[in-house]
């Protein structure tokens, strides 16, 4: 073996690393490396934006809104248009070009199909009337296996089919408020707010038993105080897609880790796990969406708990690989702790004082294999799918150049422009997403049907 063939970890000289070698780092640091980190972030976040700062969604041509948006064919569509002048026309970038449109002007455009088009096609997506938004937690606590991606595209896939939505970000990383160009200022900006509100207002309840009996009442303090006055539409923020709102996440949203046991601890009666979902139904935040997608943090901590609690579908992306699948496992070792916990605890003290029992349900839980490669991970996906049956999605979304691409440029993939790409990377990238809304939509109308139909029957 000639010495260009030895490995390079073989023969280094230890005065040569010596020098290599910064000075070693402290907590102040951390601090540089954070700037540095937020500086590049700002300038990367900063492309596709205007001058102002704001981000802007991209035109829609008539090739994809009659392909992709709208089901009707484009020589009917620019009839309607020419029939019907006072609708969106579009603009032409160049003369005689194509027409491109807003995704305003789609959703008007979408509405006049539904009500002056043909009762046959589906031009708005299926909303039982009288029933509440649907929660949808996006969680795994193993890291890289495209949570906020899977969660961010999903509800641009929800918001291109017609439904308002709302996203929460409960990942003090904050990688979904980046996605949505959120602002958020301070931890009073985030879901910490409403869990310090919920709080309150058992501690209020609760002192005022305590005064009943004659003890002393535990005082709220200035966090709960103004916590109190805290209602959750003071939180949402518009996004650059007009039907995506969005509540944000930042660093700090993170003490509230520390915090929740704090409360816990003071007042052992009150359910945290139902604050987001009490705070969110008593708000009135559930009749003025249609979904709400909740993105977690890769940790089963109160944050997660909140999230997965108030969910009504669980989605837990997972990539075809062992450590990935035996890490998932672990995960639903962990919620199945968690949870029967909980109910374990709570039913001690119902049952003891003749109180109906909780459970805790959802309508429906996937697993969804994400940045799938069927070149090497088919037989590994094909054992995955034989031992979790129905609980996996069959639908594996494929890794696309379009993916990687998107995400180089700070965007989704339905924010980038086709003319962008080569057209069959575009198709096909677009296509794995697409399959994954589909899969994803299949469970949400199932379980809207499923609601609908249980009232309708407790009517009769």
């Amino acid at each position: 073996m000639s010495s260009t063939d030895i490995p390079p970890y073989f023969r280094i000289n230890p005065d040569e690393a010596l020098k290599a070698l910064d000075e070693p780092t402290s907590s102040t640091g951390f601090a540089d490396i954070a700037r540095a980190c937020e500086a590049g972030r700002d300038d990367l976040a900063s492309r596709g934006l205007n001058a102002d700062g704001s981000r802007q969604l991209r035109k829609f041509s008539t090739w994809e809104i009659t392909r992709y948006l709208i089901p009707v064919a484009t020589a009917h569509f620019r009839r309607v248009l020419k029939q019907h002048p006072d609708l969106p026309q579009g603009q032409s970038e160049t003369n005689g070009g194509a027409k491109w449109f807003t995704l305003d002007e789609v959703l008007r455009l979408r509405a006049h199909f539904g009500s002056q088009g043909s009762k046959a096609k589906e031009y708005q997506p299926y909303r039982p009337e009288g029933l509440p938004a649907k929660m949808v937690a996006v969680a795994n606590f193993k890291g890289g296996v495209g949570k906020t991606s899977t969660a961010a595209h999903l509800a641009m896939s929800a918001a291109l089919d017609g439904y308002k939505v709302l996203v929460i970000d409960l990942d003090s990383q904050a990688s979904m408020t980046s996605v949505f160009g959120g602002k958020v200022e301070d931890e009073w900006k985030t879901v910490f707010p409403l869990l310090a509100r919920h709080y309150a207002t058992h501690l209020r309840t609760d002192n005022q038993r305590r005064m009943d009996r004659g003890e002393n009442p535990i005082p709220l303090d200035e966090t709960l105080t103004d916590a109190l006055d805290v209602k959750a539409q003071s939180l949402i923020q518009p996004t650059h897609w007009p039907n995506i709102d969005l509540i944000g996440a930042q660093l700090n949203l993170y003490w509230a880790e520390f915090q929740v046991p704090v409360w816990r601890m003071q007042g052992r009666g009150w359910k945290l796990w139902d604050a987001l979902t009490d705070i969110l139904d008593d708000d009135g935040v559930l009749d003025e969406y249609d979904i709400i997608f909740v993105d977690t943090p890769p940790a089963l901590g109160y944050l997660t708990i909140n999230g997965l609690a108030a969910a009504d579908i669980l989605l837990v992306p997972v990539g075809a690989s062992f450590l990935e699948f035996d890490s998932t496992g672990r995960f639903f070792d962990m919620l199945h702790t968690t949870f029967s916990s909980i109910e374990e605890g709570e039913n001690l003290a119902a049952r003891a004082l003749g109180r109906p029992e909780m459970a805790f349900q959802w309508d429906a839980v996937r697993a969804v294999v994400t940045r799938y490669d069927g070149s090497q991970q088919a037989e590994l996906a094909a054992l995955m799918q034989a031992y979790l049956g129905t609980t996996l999605s069959p639908h594996r979304q494929d890794y696309t150049a379009l993916i990687g691409q998107a995400g180089e440029q700070v965007q989704g993939i339905y924010e980038a422009d086709y003319r962008d790409f080569n057209r069959e990377t575009y198709a096909r990238g677009r296509e794995t997403f697409d399959n994954t809304y589909a899969a994803f939509k299949t469970l949400l109308l199932g379980t809207w049907r499923r609601d609908e139909l249980a009232r309708d029957a407790e009517k009769e």
